[in-house]
């Protein structure tokens, strides 16, 4: 456990962001009155979910490997840090579904009826917590993966070369 320990709590703290992102996307008014621009906006929670895995293997780097890291070391980070929150997921998603904005799925339905965007039965498909932990479920280890080796290339560091006396 002790191995993992970093993954570990950088998967809390990002199950943390993005509970913190969609408060405050609720709060913005973006599951509610601005829901036509939610689409957009959404999308920007990449910024922090890139941070948190940067400042996940950069303290992996520095706590378990002693200030150097390989690419592999980082991408196994990445691969723990993105298995442990792909199987958080689905109680992130219900959490907010059902205790941070229980309104977003009716509004999301209503607005895209409204618009014409999906027929009633369409939304109502798409737009619940089930389908939601679906994508969830498939979206999280596509994208963590996608981060994964990206971070771990601007992350690796090569030890300082030794003097041969």
């Amino acid at each position: 456990m002790k191995k993992i320990s970093i993954e570990i709590k950088w998967t809390l703290i990002f199950a943390a962001m993005t509970l913190v992102w969609l408060v405050l996307e609720k709060l913005a008014g973006f599951h509610s009155a601005h829901i036509d621009k939610h689409h957009i906006v959404t999308n920007f929670i990449a910024i922090p979910a890139i941070a948190v895995y940067v400042f996940a293997f950069l303290d992996k780097r520095k706590k378990y490997y002693g200030g150097t890291m390989t690419y592999m070391q980082g991408f196994l980070c990445g691969v723990i840090i993105t298995l442990f929150v792909t199987i958080l997921s689905p109680l992130t998603q219900s959490i907010v579904s059902y205790v941070i904005t229980p309104e977003y799925f009716p509004n999301a339905i209503k607005h895209a009826v409204s618009t014409g965007a999906m027929t009633q039965q369409d939304a109502e498909s798409y737009f619940n917590n089930s389908n939601y932990v679906m994508m969830g479920l498939m979206g999280a280890p596509v994208m963590g993966l996608i981060t994964t080796a990206v971070v771990a290339i601007f992350t690796r560091k090569k030890g300082e070369p030794r003097n041969a006396a």
